[in-house]
């Protein structure tokens, strides 16, 4: 994984620039402390013997071409390159005549370090920080074993440096592993939501066709001998809602596929989509039951506006539902929708006169459907036995704002 995708504001800068500018800032700073500036009689730090020399900048050269080498292998071959950056860290060293290998030599190392932990694996990362504070003590324990002076305090601050690098690095790690996390379970959810959506539009569309399917099967087979017409205009009804049936359960297929490799050809073209049902397929809704033997009397309440997409949809579902209840269970020739606009809300009742759907506790997911879609919906939600008999459907679903009255 590449360091920019977690960096929005260098993400078009390589890691490898961004080592290779704080070797040569570095380089500069180093240069610039052993030479007098102005207001300065002397330099702060004083040059080594070999620095100006030829095997001096001759090493310093070297050092360059192995940092250079370091930064291009940085993102394919992450350790590999640490490896090179700190070692131009220490043969850049030499020349100075230093007993440590300074901040300026390390700040490249620092990067380097940073860049790694952040977007490498943990253990990556360990390797890494424990490469760079091995170089350090490498560096010094040469200088003891030759009997050199070394600068133990000035290297306990660069290996301070170093472990800060490396715990910035960590936290960018983490904080990206984490935003990842988050970004999966919510897609993840958005998954689940959409299955559930289908699921209960499944069930709804096919509840509801199957019952009108099984009441004009049952009309034309009682007349198929003595009213023939009757008997042919039934099975016609069956037809039609057969036909729309499967065209609803090919649109839900396709949509269930969407997140898939396009379909090509006549299959893609055999589920075309259509725009959701809502209100304003009720009066279809009642004409198809009535057709089917229970006559449905639809009364609307309040001025007629556009509603959310969500809640049309959701308020016509649960009147599908209602009356695909009545026409199987209910045992009643007729039943009533009322819908009422109010300002804040909209209101849905379907009643009738008929023995009622069955306990409540009932196994089927007709009633649960419902109340789950108005939960979503924060809405109020209630299914019982009418007190002058029969049952009753209500549901009261707010309305934002903006489609308020």
């Amino acid at each position: 994984m590449s360091a920019t995708s977690s960096l929005p504001l260098l993400k078009r800068v390589p890691p490898g620039v961004w080592v290779a500018a704080a070797w040569y800032a570095g380089v500069v700073f180093t240069f610039l402390v052993r030479v007098p500036l102005p207001g300065e009689e002397s330099p702060s730090v004083l040059p080594g013997v070999l620095l100006y020399r030829w095997d001096g900048l001759l090493t310093q050269m070297l050092a360059a071409a192995l940092l250079v080498r370091g930064c291009v292998l940085l993102e394919r071959r992450p350790l590999r390159s640490l490896a090179m950056v700190l070692g131009a860290a220490a043969l850049a060293t030499v020349p100075l005549g230093v007993g440590e290998i300074p901040l300026a030599q390390f700040l490249a190392a620092d990067v380097a370090l940073y860049f790694v932990a952040a977007t490498g694996p943990r253990r990556t990362g360990n390797i890494a920080l424990a490469m760079a504070l091995g170089t350090l003590v490498g560096f010094l324990s040469v200088r003891v074993a030759a009997r050199w002076n070394i600068g133990t305090s000035a290297e306990l601050a660069v290996a301070l440096t170093a472990v800060v690098a490396w715990l910035i690095g960590r936290s960018v790690h983490e904080a990206r592993e984490h935003d990842e996390g988050l970004a999966a379970k919510a897609a993840e959810q958005a998954v689940i939501e959409e299955r559930l959506r289908i699921a209960r539009e499944m069930h709804d569309l096919v509840a509801h066709s199957v019952g009108i399917i099984a009441l004009q099967a049952g009309a034309a087979a009682r007349v198929v001998h003595t009213q023939p017409d009757a008997a042919r205009e039934a099975m016609s009804a069956v037809e039609t809602a057969g036909r729309e049936t499967l065209s609803g359960l090919r649109r839900m297929l396709g949509a269930l596929r969407e997140d898939g490799p396009a379909t090509e050809g006549p299959e893609r073209d055999a589920a075309p989509r259509h725009p959701a049902e809502g209100l304003a397929d009720l009066d279809r809704l009642a004409r198809a039951t009535t057709a089917a033997g229970v006559r449905v009397d639809v009364r609307w309440r309040g001025e007629r506006r556009a509603l959310p997409p969500d809640i049309d949809l959701s308020a016509f579902r649960i009147i599908q539902e209602s009356v695909t209840n009545v026409v199987r269970h209910a045992a009643t020739g007729s039943c009533r929708v009322s819908v009422e606009y109010g300002p804040e809300e909209l209101a849905i009742e379907v009643t009738d006169r008929g023995r009622g759907p069955g306990p409540v506790t009932d196994s089927g997911f007709g009633l649960v459907g419902m109340r789950e879609r108005v939960a979503l919906l924060h809405g109020e939600f209630t299914a019982a036995p009418h007190p002058e008999g029969g049952f009753r459907v209500t549901a009261r679903l707010p309305v934002p704002e903006e489609y308020a009255a």
